[in-house]
């Protein structure tokens, strides 16, 4: 065998691997209807052209075999070959994927529409729960290349390792953005009232229990919730308000009533309390102690 190799020149082994590519581009197309569409045809078409090479250098003319025929295997096993390296789906998953696949072309070309999934689980003798396991094994099973285009539009040139967002890192102007909101919470809550900022600060920033809260207050446990449900809405309407635009020719409008008076006046706390530079340069969400209330005392 070593021999017969050793026979076919360079030249020789090179004019009948390109008198064969397109038996290659052939072969393509006959596998490629078996895989999803997501598997690229130039990827299959690489390593078809690499199985035509090595049938080159390993064809023995003297066992009597045309080379088209012990090209063709070996074009055929190299593709399949490498889309198997790719693949980490189990072989029932793929023969189940290509069943499901067959049966939806058949009752699409009956009905001459894509069938529901009712129908879809009737044809091959399943419930419409087993039908979704099957399809969500399917799902999870398909591997895309980072090279994957993903935009049909080809002056985008998208591929998936574009459009991939990594969950770990944190955008510059997110991060800011984040800081911005943690710096205005902690000043809405130091500028809270007294009884408002310490149940806020008791009850979500050291673990407090409504009954602990009540109990140092001397209140009751529905008392407590009130208070928490004031202060949030407080917080809430206080820290909107300085994501509104301020139109500096149009004065806001006085403010009627006492608690209308008491909310502007929050409001307007809160964004003088601290310069933007500063809040920028705040990382922590907030101190326990925020405020002049001391919130480290035993509540028992």
């Amino acid at each position: 065998m070593g021999e017969t190799i050793e026979k076919i020149d360079t030249k020789e082994m090179n004019a009948m691997i390109e008198a064969n590519l397109p038996l290659v581009k052939h072969i393509v197309l006959q596998v490629a209807v078996h895989f999803p569409r997501h598997v690229e045809r130039e990827e299959l078409a690489r390593a078809g052209a690499l199985g035509l090479v090595e049938a080159a250098r390993r064809y023995d003319e003297s066992r009597g075999v045309p080379f088209d025929r012990f090209a063709a295997q070996r074009i055929r096993g190299a593709i399949l070959d490498a889309v198997r390296a790719a693949d980490w789906a189990p072989r029932s998953v793929r023969t189940l994927a290509r069943k499901l696949e067959a049966t939806e072309q058949r009752l699409a070309s009956r009905l001459g529409r894509v069938p529901t999934i009712e129908e879809m689980a009737e044809a091959l003798s399943m419930d419409t729960n087993e039908l979704n396991r099957l399809r969500d094994r399917m799902f999870r099973s398909v591997v895309l290349a980072l090279e994957h285009e993903v935009s049909d539009d080809v002056d985008d040139d998208l591929t998936l390792v574009d459009v991939l967002v990594d969950q770990a890192a944190i955008e510059p102007s997110e991060e800011l953005e984040t800081r911005e909101l943690h710096a205005y919470l902690r000043d809405a809550i130091a500028l809270l009232p007294d009884r408002q900022r310490l149940v806020i600060i008791g009850y979500f920033l050291e673990g407090r229990t409504s009954q602990d809260l009540a109990r140092f207050l001397g209140v009751t446990e529905s008392r407590i919730s009130q208070i928490r449900s004031e202060a949030i809405q407080m917080l809430k309407e206080g820290i909107e308000a300085q994501y509104v635009a301020k139109d500096d020719e149009e004065p806001r409008p006085e403010p009627r009533g006492r608690s209308a008076r008491r909310k502007a006046a929050y409001v307007d706390a809160i964004g003088e309390r601290s310069e933007w530079h500063d809040r920028m340069d705040q990382i922590t969400l907030i101190e326990s102690s925020a405020g002049e209330v001391p919130v480290g005392v035993p509540l028992s």
